[in-house]
């Protein structure tokens, strides 16, 4: 009996014993498997962080570039304020320049308007005053801007291959010298042409000459006997070089002999106007 009862004992024992055992194994297991991921975490931990450093720093580095372009930026719009108002007060200048030149444009257009207007009715006065007694085809008026054309030809003027005033002409530039009287802020140039014949005489060397002395011997006789400012007078010779027509037939060359009686504003005034200054 007693046997039995420490058999049971150690029986007993023993199966505590195992019990233990695998439980311990158990705990320990579970141990290092909460040990596996505890390092497992820390790794996962420091490799997030390692990561996050990167990605902090990177961050960083943006925020200071960003403030560098953020300066650089202000810098650009304070010195884009700078040339806008540069810009604003040179477009403005340019304005003001155009203003003052349209000014002008439209000052020389209303003076040279009127100009033309004088020498419209200049034109038509000298129509007028020269149509009795004298065909068209000899004398011939015209108006071109601020300028006014009057050709009278040589027959009306000259012999064949002189220069000497006929006492026919005397008739011709009375008229014409009444309207240049009257218009004293006109320059006259008086322009001798002829046709292509070729001449030379004791006096005449040849066409050159004979048209500056046919120009020379009108300007005469406006100073002389119809007291011309002679200030205002220009003598010139076109010779042969500028035929209104072929000097092929009698008629063409008849018609490129000839007188031309210009009236044009002076070239001084004509500049002081063109320097005045518009008020």
């Amino acid at each position: 009996m007693k046997k039995l009862f420490v058999l049971a004992i150690v029986t007993s024992v023993m199966l505590s014993s195992c019990i233990s055992q695998k439980k311990y194994t158990e705990l320990e297991d579970q141990f290092n498997k909460k040990n596996q991921e505890l390092v497992d975490v820390k790794a996962d931990l420091m490799k997030c962080k390692i990561e996050n450093e990167g990605k902090i720093s990177a961050l960083e580095q943006q925020v200071v570039d960003l403030k560098k372009d953020k300066e650089k930026t202000l810098e650009y719009v304070d010195n884009l304020t700078v040339l806008s108002k540069s810009a604003s007060d040179n477009i403005k200048e340019t304005l003001a320049q155009m203003s003052k030149k349209d000014e002008y444009i439209r000052h020389i257009q209303k003076a040279m308007t009127r100009k033309d207007s004088i020498n419209l009715a200049l034109g038509f006065k000298l129509k007028n005053v020269l149509k009795d007694g004298f065909n068209d085809e000899d004398i011939q008026v015209n108006v071109e801007k601020t300028v006014v054309y009057i050709s009278i030809a040589d027959k009306l003027l000259f012999k064949s291959g002189s220069a000497t005033i006929s006492s026919q002409a005397k008739d011709v530039l009375s008229k014409v010298a009444e309207v240049i009287a009257a218009q004293p802020n006109l320059e006259v140039m008086v322009e001798g042409y002829t046709d292509n014949k070729p001449i030379s005489t004791a006096g005449i060397k040849d066409n050159w000459d004979l048209s500056v002395k046919r120009a020379t011997s009108v300007i005469r006789v406006l100073q002389n006997d119809f007291n011309i400012e002679p200030s205002r007078l220009i003598a010139a010779g076109r010779s042969e070089y500028k035929p209104l027509e072929s000097n092929d037939t009698v008629e063409g060359r008849a018609r490129n002999r000839r007188t031309r009686i210009v009236l044009m504003p002076k070239l001084d005034q004509f500049f002081e106007l063109l320097e005045s200054k518009v008020e």
